[in-house]
């Protein structure tokens, strides 16, 4: 789960800061500590040497021992009922030559106690005053177990608000992943995903919804597709199935030339399902959009399918250009363009009339010397399976434009479609500056 996994993230960030502040601050305070001890049982050892020459009473302090140790090693216990301190070698030696310090840690009935040897000046031997650390070690020990409830407590209350911030960020998340599952359950990509509002979430559901919209497109574009082509296919169909009928109860009994004739229709229905299919197969699976981007010359492009078409079909193709610029495009995507640009203009006008391309910048069209586009049609010839009505009878899928407006369309450019002053249409293309 996403948010318990992201409050334990938060709990285990603050635990670590709050380890490393109180490690920290403890090795800062603990060096201060250690020499305000050593300077206490440095100022005491100072303070009993000076009342032992003044011969004055010495002050007694609870958590504190001292002790005379004479230049023969002897002990002279100066706090009246406490146990005499452990000597060391070092301390005699400091006491029989009168000079010198030493400073130990021992522990009596496992209590810790720092100890310091100093030498006596005026008098000889020297004088040894300890300081038990209970004292110290409680106020450790609550300074540890208050660290440690204040990190508790801190710790609780960073879940508890980590939960319920945690759980209010989240909360877009999870409406849009029940959104998302009712899409994915129902195939309904007409469920509206809620509010986006600001910040990375609202990014990721706006893309959603882009991405949802784009699927309403697709779908329907498909759905069109399929009862389009649906309707386009039940005409050569009806007629290739009524041609072999006719063909299989005859039997033989047609003359030549009848059965030439029906065979021809065989044939040529045939070749226009052929044509009509490969078309649906490219607009269905947008294989134009597969081939890798490479820079395009549009004048040498549009001159090597004019040359095919020349052979083709034997009619005067012009290519002319003005400042042709390189174009980044997918090279034979944009030959198809050209190619089936080429086709209507063919198709569409007089068998011994010319046709020419030109090119400005990156902007092709093609123009022919047909009857022309009327107005009413120059927008709807882009779209699949339209024939105007002066066109019905050329042969065609309807296709043709409709390709040549998705691969521009993939390319980010425009097509457009009217009449040229001197007669005849101009269709053409628009990309942007490669």
């Amino acid at each position: 789960m996403l948010r318990a996994r992201l409050t334990a993230v938060a709990v285990a960030a603050v635990i670590a800061a709050i380890l490393v502040s109180m490690v920290t601050a403890y090795r800062s305070v603990a060096p201060l500590i250690a020499a305000e001890v050593d300077r206490g049982l440095s100022d005491r050892a100072d303070t009993v040497l000076a009342i032992l020459d003044a011969g004055a009473p010495l002050p007694v302090r609870p958590d504190m021992t001292e002790q005379l140790l004479l230049p023969d090693g002897t002990v002279q216990v100066l706090t009246p009922g406490r146990a005499p301190l452990p000597v060391t070698d070092a301390d005699r030696a400091i006491a029989a030559a009168g000079q010198g310090a030493n400073e130990t840690e021992i522990d009596i009935d496992a209590i810790g106690y720092g100890v310091l040897t100093k030498a006596r000046p005026h008098g000889g031997g020297a004088v040894m005053v300890s300081q038990n650390y209970a004292e110290i070690e409680r106020i450790d020990d609550e300074f540890l177990w208050r660290t440690a409830s204040i990190t508790a407590a801190a710790v609780a209350v960073v879940a508890v608000l980590s939960w319920l911030l945690i759980g209010r960020i989240l909360r877009p998340i999870r409406r849009l992943a029940t959104a998302t599952r009712h899409i994915t359950t129902t195939q309904d990509l007409s469920t509206l995903l809620p509010d986006p509002g600001s910040g990375e979430v609202g990014e990721l559901t706006r893309s959603f919804n882009s991405m949802l919209a784009a699927l309403r497109m697709s779908r329907a574009q498909q759905q069109r597709l399929v009862q389009d082509a649906g309707h386009e296919l039940r005409t050569p169909l009806t007629s290739v199935r009524g041609s072999a009928e006719l063909l299989q109860r005859a039997r033989g009994r047609l003359s030549p030339d009848d059965e030439a004739q029906v065979l021809t229709t065989l044939v040529q229905e045939a070749k226009a399902l052929d044509a009509l299919v490969g078309e649906l197969v490219d607009l269905a699976t947008d294989q134009h959009t597969a081939e890798p981007l490479a820079t395009v010359d549009l004048a040498d492009l549009a001159e090597d399918c004019a040359q095919r078409f020349r052979r083709r079909t034997g009619r005067t193709i012009t290519v002319t250009a003005d400042e042709p610029m390189i174009v980044t495009a997918r090279p034979q995507a944009l030959a198809r363009v050209v190619d089936n640009l080429l086709d209507n203009a063919t198709k569409y006008s007089p068998a011994d009339t010319p046709v020419a391309v030109h090119i400005d910048r990156t902007r092709l069209v093609v123009r022919d010397r047909g009857p022309g586009i009327d107005p009413a049609d120059r927008e709807a010839i882009f779209d699949r399976f339209y024939r105007a009505d002066r066109t019905r009878s050329t042969p065609g899928s309807g296709l043709g434009l409709a390709i040549v407006h998705d691969i521009i369309a993939a390319h980010d450019g425009t097509v457009f479609a009217g009449d040229h002053p001197g007669g005849g249409a101009e269709v053409g293309f628009r990309l942007p500056p490669g």
